[in-house]
């Protein structure tokens, strides 16, 4: 939509109020995606007052906001009046410090994160070790959650990081996204890698398989939905599923952001979409019924017909 004057004017005058304004998907208490949620998150362990403008009470807004800053999404930060950036720069600014010198906040020195290194992956380093010709390991984390374990010489600012009898180094920017890290070492059929889980990374989507599916429903612990059309549940249907009609989007929508939710469709493809606009939407748990109904009807229940 063309962006009228009286929105543009409106917009002006909403930076104009505040020096750090964020326009996001509901607001500060309860954000209502997670891209919005992680902007906050960041915003709060920097500031203790900012603004927000939750543009879902307004289409116009939130259309009107990204032709305002020629940006297509939301969330959007704005300090002193100009655009700073979404979620993905926020993020890497906050990682790089940059973020806390925009808004005029100091940052204190990096502490060494925690990181935990099970005996398999110290075994694994260990045995790689001879080949690096005694450079030391580092440990990257990039602002998309990418993890990267090599061996590199030493820079000056790196942090050392003793666990499990092996030092990591790890540079400022990736230590503020590294506390907490799990590394393991899994073997597998072609050989082994390393497994790298970070509790800061964003939420995604996980698979389950129809087995792992029954029994968390065996034990109450996930809400499963349906997500095809009614023609497909009258020819097939798991009975705990809640059919993601006009009435299950309704429940769906007003549970708490926190519940463990899983999505089916056939095969899993159509609920995998709607298992990532659940991400958005602010859901920190969410899975996908990997191989759908169709892998439900052989692994679990053979008495729902497969088509």
């Amino acid at each position: 939509m063309a962006l009228t004057e009286s929105l543009r004017t409106q917009i002006s005058d909403l930076l104009a109020r505040d020096r750090v304004v964020l326009f996001m998907k509901g607001n500060r208490r309860m954000p209502q995606c997670g891209f919005s949620s992680q902007v906050v998150s960041i915003l709060d362990g920097l500031l203790p007052n900012y603004e927000t403008v939750d543009v879902l009470q307004s289409p116009e807004l939130r259309d009107g906001i990204k032709e305002f800053s020629q940006w297509p999404t939301i969330p959007q930060l704005y300090v002193g009046g100009q655009f700073v950036g979404g979620c993905d720069i926020v993020r890497e600014m906050s990682a790089s410090g940059e973020l806390g010198k925009l808004l005029g906040v100091e940052t204190p020195a990096t502490a060494p994160p925690s990181i935990t290194l099970s005996a398999a992956a110290a075994k694994a380093i260990g045995a790689a070790a001879p080949q690096a010709d005694g450079e030391p390991l580092h440990l990257d984390v990039d602002a998309q959650f990418q993890h990267d374990l090599f061996f590199a010489p030493r820079s000056p600012e790196d942090i050392e990081v003793h666990a499990n009898g092996v030092t990591l180094l790890i540079d400022p920017r990736s230590a503020r996204l590294a506390h907490g890290v799990r590394i393991d070492f899994i073997e597998g059929p072609g050989g082994g890698g390393f497994k790298i889980e970070n509790p800061n990374a964003p939420a995604t989507v996980k698979q389950l398989t129809a087995a792992e599916a029954k029994a968390m429903l065996d034990r109450n612990e996930i809400v499963l939905f349906d997500v095809r059309p009614e023609n497909e549940r009258a020819r097939a249907k798991i009975a705990a599923a809640r059919p993601l009609d006009a009435a299950g989007r309704v429940y769906w929508l007003e549970l708490d952001r926190g519940t463990p939710i899983v999505f089916h469709c056939h095969h899993g493809s159509r609920s995998q979409a709607i298992a990532e606009q659940a991400l958005r939407e602010g859901f920190q748990k969410v899975y996908n019924l990997q191989g759908g109904i169709d892998a439900w009807s052989t692994a679990v229940d053979p008495s729902v017909p497969r088509y």
